[in-house]
């Protein structure tokens, strides 16, 4: 049986091998490399690494706008998507239903078409958003996209868009484990609505916050697609993350080898910040 356990897994065991645990390998061997893809890779040992903390005038401010995409998305989508699933954990009626599909329907939508979209509602001139600010009697709206200084912001307001509806589900089940009783004897002593929240909710849905925040600081830190349609790392750069930054070493100037470098650097950035929340919820207590 063992055998035949083996033998069923084997072809998905031996793709990940070849085409993701191989190519992980390589491209470690890679960023101790200068590689073009059309010559054999000139091994340069630790200057790629060297190269990008001393000599790339663009890797710290790309860094800060990726650490400015992780600090501006994880706390508010994880405020909306609390409430959002507050607000609908109700038995679920036809009108509760159609909430919840509409809610989740943009985190399951394909990013790019959800950029294509958001292009033209931040359009400066025709743009939707820019016309209800117009109605309102604002006429000095915001460039968004065009502006340096509301591009991040822009980006963010669509990520949460997009991104809230599936961590809504994911509060949505965690407030559904906890017991009704809880709730009826908070009643009983005459708690407030805002008492119960911070009493009961928020501590019964620790281990769901802990592990939304976990894969929200993941996912804000790769972002990647709706900046390749939306603004390509612009304007002057203000969008460029280091996600995006990889993408142009490696398959825009075809310098592999210190693509490489930045990506294994971004790994070990994201895995300190990984390893620092499981600490603290560690002496948080949690489990």
């Amino acid at each position: 049986e063992a055998c035949t356990g083996w033998l069923l897994v084997s072809p998905a065991l031996i793709g990940f091998s070849i085409f993701t645990f191989g190519s992980i390998l390589y491209s470690l061997y890679l960023s101790f490399t200068d590689y073009n893809l059309l010559s054999k890779p000139n091994w340069l040992g630790l200057q790629n690494y060297v190269k990008a903390f001393t000599d790339d005038q663009y890797f710290y401010p790309y860094f800060g706008n990726t650490f400015y995409f992780v600090v501006a998305l994880v706390p508010i989508v994880l405020v909306v998507s609390l409430l959002l699933a507050i607000l609908i954990n109700k038995k679920a009626g036809r009108l509760t239903k159609g909430y919840r599909v509409a809610l989740f329907l943009p985190s399951i939508t394909s990013t790019v078409a959800v950029s294509m979209v958001w292009l033209w509602i931040f359009n400066p001139d025709m743009g939707i958003l820019n016309n209800i600010l117009t109605a309102i009697g604002l006429n000095d709206v915001p460039l968004w996209l065009g502006d340096p200084a509301w591009s991040k912001p822009a980006l963010v307001i669509m990520r949460v868009w997009q991104m809230s509806g599936y961590y809504m589900l994911m509060f949505l089940a965690g407030l559904q484990t906890i017991p009704e009783t809880l709730y009826e004897a908070a009643d009983v002593d005459g708690a407030t609505g805002w008492q119960k929240f911070i009493r009961i909710t928020v501590p019964m849905l620790s281990n769901t916050t802990f592990v939304v925040a976990i894969l929200l600081v993941i996912e804000a830190f790769n972002m990647f697609e709706s900046i390749f349609v939306m603004t390509q790392g612009g304007p002057l750069g203000s969008t460029s993350t280091i996600m995006y930054y990889i993408y142009e070493q490696g398959f825009t100037n075809y310098n592999m080898g210190y693509a490489s470098a930045l990506a294994w650097i971004f790994f070990a950035i994201i895995m300190v910040v990984t390893l620092i929340q499981y600490r603290f919820r560690h002496e948080q207590g949690g489990e």
